[in-house]
Order: structure tokens, then sequence, then C-alpha cells
């Protein structure tokens, strides 16, 4: 089964400008760790190509070898655009068996999960699958305790889960795309991930954690 990686990149974010190719303290842009992953899956077999799907072609000089450049419309570079269109658009353009929604700003999902994810489709028991963070915590909402009572708090662990969607990876066919017009179809493999895989960058206090998180990691495997 054909499996490609896209990753839609827009480098006029409104939160943290320039995020996606913003440096971490050893000079490495962000959008290059999340693809240094996908190629390790690629040369694992595990996915045949890996596409960044962006509007502007100076993210060309951004791009390791062996991963392609497909310039979307300027249309989807606006504050209106919903995640949605942008996977519709990229269906028209590329043609594979499964696809593999995976954001620059999540960088530090594991190649294990990420093969674990498109394993999971592969195998015909999941529609589709996607990452996430397990919540077992008091938790409210609008005022009121939403999964427990307040004359009996149990221990944490022992609380139902609850399971919070990262933003990368979704991994998807088509047909569950084309029926539900979403990264996620009824039968979804739930990933659960680690806290520093759920580490995404939305704004600079984020990217702050994650280039600490990062020059931690590199001084842990020297």
């Amino acid at each position: 089964m054909k499996t490609t990686v896209f990753m839609p990149i827009k480098l006029n974010n409104e939160r943290t400008p320039g995020k996606n190719l913003k440096k971490f303290d050893d000079g490495t842009p962000l959008l290059q760790i999340p693809l240094r992953t996908a190629l390790k899956a690629k040369m694992d077999g595990m996915v045949d190509r890996i596409v960044v799907f962006c509007s502007n072609k100076e993210i060309m000089n951004y791009l390791p070898e062996h991963v392609e450049f497909l310039k979307r419309p300027d249309r989807l570079d606006t504050q209106a655009t919903k995640c949605a269109d942008i996977i519709e658009t990229f269906l028209d353009m590329v043609d594979s068996d499964i696809y593999v929604m995976y954001h620059a700003t999540s960088p530090f999902i594991t190649e294990v999960h990420l093969a674990e994810c498109v394993n999971a489709v592969k195998s015909g028991q999941y529609d589709s699958a996607f990452a996430a963070k397990k919540l077992q915590n008091f938790m409210w909402y609008e005022g009121k305790p939403l999964n427990f009572s307040l004359d009996y708090a149990p221990r944490t662990q022992d609380m139902k889960p609850y399971y919070c969607e990262l933003s990368s990876p979704y991994v998807f066919t088509r047909d569950v795309f084309r029926k539900y017009h979403g990264r996620t179809g009824e039968q979804p493999y739930i990933c659960e991930c680690s806290e520093i895989e759920a580490i995404d960058i939305d704004y600079p206090e984020d990217f702050a954690l994650a280039n600490a998180v990062y020059m931690a990691l590199i001084k842990n495997k020297g």
C-alpha cells in the first residue's frame, strides 16, 4: 500500500512568526527535526513519499534530501483556511492509498509511534490512527466536576482515561476523508504518546520549551 507523509507548512504564522523555520540553539530549523523521523520511517520501508506542502518555494532551501516540495495554492494561507481544505487539496493533487498528515510543530514524535499508527491502518483493523496524550486527572467543565464527584475523589490512576489528540501524526485513507471530511473515521487507532512527544509549538514559550528539551536530548545522546 502506497503511503505518503505530507507536511503542510505556511511561513506567515500569526502566533509565532516564522516558527517552522526557526532554529534551535544548535542551528537546526524546527521542520527538519520531524522530517528526519519521517525519513527514518522511509528508509525502514514504512512510507513511500515525504512531501512538504507549502505555497512558498523558499521552503525548498530547508528540506533534507529525499523530501519533496509541492506548491500549494496561496488561497490556503489565510486565517480562514480550515484543515480539511488543505487535506482535500492535497488529496486532489497526490494519489496514495494511505496519507499521513505530519506537522512540523510536533517535533518529538518518535519513529516507533509513527510506524505504529501507519501499521494500524495498513492492518485493516482500523480506518484511521492518531497520536494522543492520556489524561487521568480531575477535570472540570462549566464550573462542575466532569469525571469525579465532589463527595468522592478517586486516585488519579483509577480514573477512566480521556485521550487528547496531538497535532501529529494523523493517518487515514482517501475513503475515510471522503466519507467524514476529516482525518479520523469511526474506528481509529489511538497511539498513546509521552509528555515529550505531546509538546506542540504554537506560541514563543512553546518553542522555548521545545528548544530546551531538544538540546537536552542532544546532550544525553552525546
